[in-house]
This record gives structure tokens, C-alpha cells and sequence, in this order.
């Protein structure tokens, strides 16, 4: 196959962007981002940005000042508007997750242009995860066949095969367990839902129209809530650090995810398998154990073979 190399240069990051694209709106939610975290803002930042006049950045900070006065200073000896305090925001910008989770799209190149608000930053580390190669290809693929109810034909390798194996599935949704993603699917070779790895996939073609619905997939559809607290055998002073560290309220926390990534789930939390010797490993418990083990009976092993 020849490959050709695009034409289409990519835009410095520095390069103003067409202001077209960009509502004021949506200006005025930089704003309200840039004030609550970085607590200052000048109309460079906006013009860098959205790639617009600087008079048109001044209206859109007058627009801001009108809207919510207490929240914005203009501080002459610095020549740049701080931070009014009390801070309350105007838009969803005061989520602390929102803001990590900006954080960690940037360190880990994967900000697209205009994709979040972020100005200053700290520096970040990110505990690295081996790259789990997935095809254009086969995503483009399952794409397709979810949005029009299709089968697909794929070669599949598992762990249980020597060789790869040729499936017809009718996928409808994806999964991800916090290392890799998965597709769940209906197997017509197994005559059950399934979780099937993407990246095991070898090769991918489109199949014919699928009779299958996803609501026949009651483990996809079956919610289940895990309750967990601290472990008892801590002293109440450890037990405190779990309830801040895991959000607890009134000594608990509440989980509340698919059937079918229940074994997943347990295994993040450390319910997978042996448990902890010592509390201080183990640090939570499962408060309803037994009823969350009748959903992970029902559902039997993972399905990711």
C-alpha cells in the first residue's frame, strides 16, 4: 500500500484561530476558567487564543464585569485583571476535576486546539501505561456498525487460542477498564455478550444488518452500587484520611457502575482476588459484599477472551 504524506499544514500553536469558530459565549467561560484558576487575565489571552481583536476582547471583558463584577479587578500597577474574591462562578468552572482533568489531557498530549482553558500550569507527572495499539481502521469500523445496528466479521485473538479466531459480532457500546478499551458485542459464535479487547482485533469487515438489540445485554443494562468505607481494623485517625481520600460522606462512599464492569471495578478497588493481610494495605472494605457477589456471580468470568 503506498502511503501519502497530507498536504495540509498544521497550525502553530501560537497561530491565532479564526474567531468565527468561537461564540462570545464561550469567551466569556475563558474567562470565568482563567480567573477562578490562574486568578488573573489579560486581553492577550484572549486574542492568543480565539483569535480576535483586542477590541473585541475588551468588550467581551466589559460583557464579563457587567455579568459578575465581584468576580473581576482590574489592578493597575500590574495592568492585568485579577481575581475579585468572593469568587463565584458563572459557568462550570469551578469543578477541581474539571481543572485535573485538563491537566492530565495536557501532559499527556492529547489537548486538541481549543480543548480546554488552561494558562499557567504546574508541572505534571503521569504514571505511564503501555500504548495499546488500535487501528484506525477497526475503530472506523465498529463505529459504523454500532451507529447502524450491523455486524461485523473480525479475526480475533484471545488468551485461551493458539490462533486467532473469526468471529460475527453485533457490537453496541464500549468499554474501558482503566487500562484498555473494549467493545461489548454480541457473539453469534458463542451465542452470549461479550467483551472483546480492540486492540486483539486482527483484522475487521463490515458483516449485514444485526437483529440483535442491546437491550437483550442485561448485564450492560443491569446497574450495581458498591458501598465501601474504611477498613475497621484502622484507627480512627487513618479511617478519616480514606473518607477524604475516597470523597466519603457519613463514613461511606457510593459506586455506581454497569454489571458488566463489575470484575473490573473490583479489581481497581482491591476486592479482586486475595485480600490484604493488613488494614493499612487494604485500607477499605466492601460494606455490601454479598449482594454485589450475586451480580458477579450472575455475571461469571470476564469476558474478554
Amino acid at each position: 500500500m503506498t502511503s501519502r504524506t497530507s498536504s495540509t499544514t498544521t497550525p502553530s500553536p501560537s497561530a491565532p484561530r479564526p474567531s468565527g469558530r468561537w461564540s462570545q459565549e464561550r469567551r466569556l467561560e475563558f474567562i470565568d476558567y482563567r480567573l477562578r484558576w490562574d486568578g488573573r487575565l489579560n486581553r492577550s489571552d484572549l486574542v492568543e487564543f480565539f483569535g480576535i481583536s483586542v477590541p473585541q476582547a475588551s468588550l467581551d471583558i466589559a460583557r464579563y464585569t457587567e455579568l459578575a463584577s465581584n468576580n473581576i479587578r482590574y489592578d493597575a500597577s500590574a495592568r492585568t485583571y485579577l481575581s475579585g474574591t468572593p469568587f463565584t462562578p458563572l459557568y462550570n468552572t469551578d469543578n477541581p476535576q474539571r481543572y485535573l482533568n485538563d491537566l492530565l489531557i495536557s501532559a499527556s498530549d492529547l489537548c486538541s486546539e481549543g480543548s480546554v482553558f488552561l494558562g499557567w500550569s504546574p508541572p505534571v507527572g503521569v504514571t505511564p501505561i503501555p500504548a495499546r495499539v488500535i487501528s484506525a481502521e477497526t475503530l472506523g469500523q465498529l463505529l459504523q456498525a454500532i451507529r447502524n445496528r450491523e455486524t461485523v466479521i473480525v479475526d480475533y485473538q484471545s488468551l485461551s487460542s493458539d490462533e486467532p479466531q473469526v468471529r460475527t459480532l453485533s457490537p453496541h457500546a464500549f468499554g474501558f477498564d482503566g487500562f484498555r478499551w473494549h467493545v461489548r458485542a454480541f457473539c453469534h459464535l458463542r451465542q452470549s455478550f461479550r467483551d472483546f479487547v480492540i486492540a486483539r482485533m486482527l483484522s475487521i469487515r463490515p458483516g449485514i444488518a444485526s437483529t440483535i438489540s442491546s437491550l437483550d445485554d442485561r448485564a450492560w443494562c443491569t446497574p450495581v452500587t458498591l458501598v465501601i468505607a474504611p477498613h475497621p481494623g484502622l484507627p480512627p485517625a487513618q479511617r478519616k484520611v480514606v473518607e477524604l481520600d475516597y470523597g466519603m460522606q457519613n463514613g461511606e462512599a457510593r459506586l455506581d457502575c454497569r454489571q458488566t464492569l463489575l470484575f473490573y471495578l473490583l479489581k481497581h478497588l482491591g476486592f479482586e482476588g486475595a485480600q490484604a493481610v493488613t488494614p493499612q494495605a487494604q485500607q477499605i472494605i466492601l460494606k455490601n459484599a454479598d449482594e454485589v457477589a450475586c451480580y458477579l456471580d450472575g455475571l461469571g468470568a470476564p469476558c474478554s477472551t
